[in-house]
Order: C-alpha cells, then structure tokens, then sequence
C-alpha cells in the first residue's frame, strides 16, 4: 500500500528506539501517529516531540501489549480519535539476561515471549478485523535478526522472534486467502543502537530476575555490531510495507548474510535423504 499524508499509523514500543524511529518516519510523511508504551511519562513526551517535530496529529496510549483487553482498547482508541486505521507496527520487545538457556530462570522466557510474540499476536486480533473491514491495510511486526539465525546467549529473545518471523509468514497466507488487500511484513533488523536494556528494566515484573545492568551492553547483547543506523532501519520498513514484502531483512556487513545463509543451507541439507 502507498503511505500518504493523511493516514494513521499505530507504533507500540514507541516511548523510545525503533517504535519512536518509525513513529517519526511515518510523520514526516504527514500521517497521523498513535505512539503506544508501557512507559507512560516516557510515550507521552515521544509523541509531543513526535507531533512537534512534524506538524502532524498524534496520540499517546499507555498500553501493556501483554494483555489483549489492552490492546483491544488501544484499537478503540485509534479509531475513535481518527475514524480509521493504516498501518499497525506491532513493535513492543524487551531483552532479557543472557547465558545458556538451560540457565535461564522459565519466568524470563514467558516474559519475552508474552511481549514480543502474543504482543503481535493481540495487536493482530485487535486491528486487522479493522483494516479488512476498511478494504486495506498493513501490519508490521518487528522480528529481529535473531529471528532468522541462532544466536547462542539470547536464546529467548531469539525464540520470540523466530514466532514473530513465522507468524507473520503464515499470517500472509491467511490474508492472501481471505483480504489479500491487507499485508504483513516482518521487519528484521540487525543490531541498531537503542536502550532496550535501560527500558527492559523499566517494565520487567517482579517475577522475571534480571542481572543488574551493565550500561556499555545494554542493547544489542549477543548482536553482531556493524555501523546499521535507525534511519536505514525505518527507511527500508516503509519501503517494505509500500512493496508488501514478506521481509525486510536490515543489516550491514557480512556477518549476519553469513548466518541466514547458514541456517537456510542446514535445512536444504536435512532435506535431503
């Protein structure tokens, strides 16, 4: 679908990092921008600077995407506010402590997996009956690199990903059959500086132990690190949702083709008899 002035964009995790870089793109294509977090002082202050910035429309929900009723709420709210809804980014993700995954306590693989995954999940069930009965729309859901490769030391955060990446394929089948006029992409991003450390430790529940934090590796544990910037990451998103990609795949270096390349040639191979 072609992004136009006009249209009405919804961004969760958008109190900082990716969520408030595609939060900003949108705007300065002129569409509105509903800008979702947990983090409720920090969601507020992104859209003001967001609607400042632009000159556009913007909203501020602090919603748990954990939670369906939530989001369900967070669609009510987009639609009451502007009557429609374009583009959902279901972008809400937290990074838990790293180490070997027979080490890891189960509460923190429940918790990465309640937001990264159902999150997308419950944003799916909450806006597209929406956009297909609009007659068009577009979801994206903010995978990873880790959701395409292993990468040993983050195995839950990979674990999520990897159903964020195969959710979305099997939710185009599905809109394929059934609204082939609404898309879905899975954004794919290598590593890119953000403070998803810092925030992880704004949100994480009691439950869920996290290993005081070392602020030089706050982001991006376990992530090769190769110069990729916010700017190529939500440029290539929006590319991606006019072209209706089933992936937008965001890296430099070689590092990260390597393993895709890896991965993909080991299950060719067990193809094989």
């Amino acid at each position: 679908m072609k992004l136009a002035p006009g249209q009405v964009a919804v961004v969760t995790g958008a109190a900082s990092g990716i969520g408030l870089g595609l939060a900003n793109a949108f705007a300065a294509r002129g569409m509105s921008v509903v800008l979702s977090d947990l983090r409720a002082e920090e969601v507020r202050a992104g859209a003001d600077r967001v609607g400042r910035d632009h000159g556009v429309p913007t909203v501020a929900v602090t919603t748990d995407v954990r939670d369906p009723a939530a989001v369900e709420a967070l669609a009510e709210t987009t639609t009451d506010r502007f009557g429609q809804v374009d583009v959902v980014c279901n972008n809400a993700g937290v990074m838990g402590p790293t180490g070997p995954s027979w080490e890891l306590d189960p509460a923190v693989f429940r918790w990465l997996i309640d937001v990264a995954l159902l999150g997308v999940v419950h944003g799916v069930r909450a806006f597209v009956p929406r956009m297909i009965a609009a007659g068009h729309g577009h979801v994206l859901n903010t995978a990873s690199m880790a959701g395409l490769m292993p990468l040993p030391g983050i195995t839950p955060y990979g674990a999520a990903k990897h159903g964020v990446v195969g959710f979305t394929e099997s939710l185009r089948a599905e809109l394929a059959l059934h609204a082939p006029n609404v898309g879905a992409t899975a954004l794919c991003p290598g590593y890119v500086p953000s403070d998803i450390g810092i925030s992880s430790r704004q949100v994480n529940p009691a439950d869920v132990p996290l290993a005081p934090l070392d602020e030089a590796r706050a982001s991006g544990v376990g992530l090769p690190q190769e110069g990729l910037t916010m700017d190529d990451v939500t440029s290539a998103a929006l590319a991606g949702i006019e072209a209706n990609r089933a992936h937008v795949i965001v890296y430099r270096g070689g590092t990260y083709e390597a393993g895709i390349r890896a991965r993909v040639q080991g299950v060719l191979d067990d193809l094989r008899p």
